[in-house]
This record gives C-alpha cells, structure tokens and sequence, in this order.
C-alpha cells in the first residue's frame, strides 16, 4: 500500500529539511511526499523551493498564511496513496513509527488510527505540565460528546485510509482542526484505533507555536462539530 504523507510547514526553517529526509528513509514500501507550505517568512520557502522541492512529490505553496488546518485541506485534496498521514514539520513525531501506525489499517480492521502519546511504553520527552493537562482535558471533552474513548484528540499523528479523508470537509483553518476531524470521524461511524506513539516534545524557544489562545478554539470547535452537523 502507498502512504502519502503530508507535511503543513510554516516558519520551521531550522527542522524541515531534516523531517523530510526522516520521512523519505521511513521503513515504507511506497511513499507519497506532499509538502505545504503555509506563506513562510523565514527562510523555510526557500529552502523548500530550492532543496527539496526537486527530492519529493509535490509541493503546495500558500500566498497567505492560512493556518494548519488550511495546509493539511490542500494537501488531502492532492494525496493519491491508499493511506494518508499528518506529519508536522518539526521533529516531535518519527515517521519510523509509520509501520506501526498502518498495521491496523492494512490489516482490514481500521479506517483512522490515532497515534497516542499517553499510553504504551514508549519514549516520551518530559516537558510542559500544563500542556499534558489541556490536552487530557481537551480529550475528555471530546470524548464526552464523541462517545469514543481516546486517549489523546490532539495527536498530531492520524492516518487514514484516503477514502474517507477525502470524504470528509475540513472547515478549521488553525489547530481547530484536531477536534473536528475527530468529531466528523466519530459521527461517521468509522473503525478507529489508537496505537502508542513515542514523543519529542519541543518547548517554546525551540519554536513551539500552539497556545492558549488554541485551547480555547479547540473547545468551540469540540462543542460545534459535536453539537451541530457542519
């Protein structure tokens, strides 16, 4: 099975190319490289222009900055692998683990698999308390309405299989985008699973981007992608 893999990048000049050569040596057969990037001002465009625009499938270039959900909305458009993941242009997440996220999926028993960053055994940088509460909370609320029993709504890491990502309308432009795909995944009836994923969590000064202001977006969007058909 082909994985397409895509990347929303924006203002990560100092990790984007190494996320891409991390992705390109994943222990996948058959790989789709799509890159996004969200109206960069830091260098990061250019280096995606000039390096490694040549080394992968496509690119997607936005005039303006949009938001992550915007970046992953034009990057669906274009996936045409079986599966699709979300990869992050920082180095939080190991595109090593991509194996162990398709498993359930080529297996014939999921359509989405989330990749948990609270259970299993496996690494997992310490970092910000606060951070682990909000998004425990966050989860909880979700699955309150979700009636599905997640350990982490907002993962960065979910696959899919391309049928039902492309299916689906994704409305968020910023990091609103977690909590409603996970809403529109649960209302549609699809097998999810969750897989534990390790973690590399990096902190502000090493260029971290959500904040509290997030937080509570992802609690509007949890209450109206649950509450009301969009």
């Amino acid at each position: 099975m082909k994985l397409s893999v895509v990347i929303p990048c924006y203002n990560e000049v100092a990790t984007i190319q190494e996320i891409v050569r991390q992705v390109k040596n994943a222990p996948v057969e058959a790989l789709e490289i799509i890159v996004v990037d969200d109206a960069s001002d830091d260098g990061s465009r250019e280096i995606i222009r000039d390096q490694i625009e040549p080394t992968v499938d496509k690119v997607i270039y936005h005039q303006k900055n949009m938001g992550k959900g915007a970046a992953l909305r034009s990057g669906f458009k274009d996936a045409t692998g079986d599966i699709v993941v979300v990869q992050d242009a920082d180095l939080e997440y190991d595109p090593r683990q991509y194996p162990v996220l398709m498993e359930p999926i080529i297996s014939g028993r999921a359509d989405v698999v989330f990749g948990s960053r609270f259970m299993g055994g496996n690494p997992h940088r310490v970092v910000y308390f606060w951070h682990m509460v909000g998004n425990r909370f966050l989860t909880l609320i979700s699955n309150m309405l979700t009636n599905i029993n997640l350990t982490d709504m907002e993962t960065c890491y979910k696959m899919f299989r391309r049928e039902v990502i492309q299916a689906l309308t994704i409305k968020e432009n910023r990091f609103g985008f977690e909590p409603e795909i996970t809403a529109k995944v649960a209302r549609g009836e699809f097998r999810i699973y969750e897989v534990g994923i390790s973690y590399y969590g990096r902190t502000y000064k090493e260029g971290k981007k959500i904040n509290w202001k997030d937080g509570f977006r992802a609690i509007y969007a949890i209450l109206k992608y649950n509450l009301f058909k969009f």
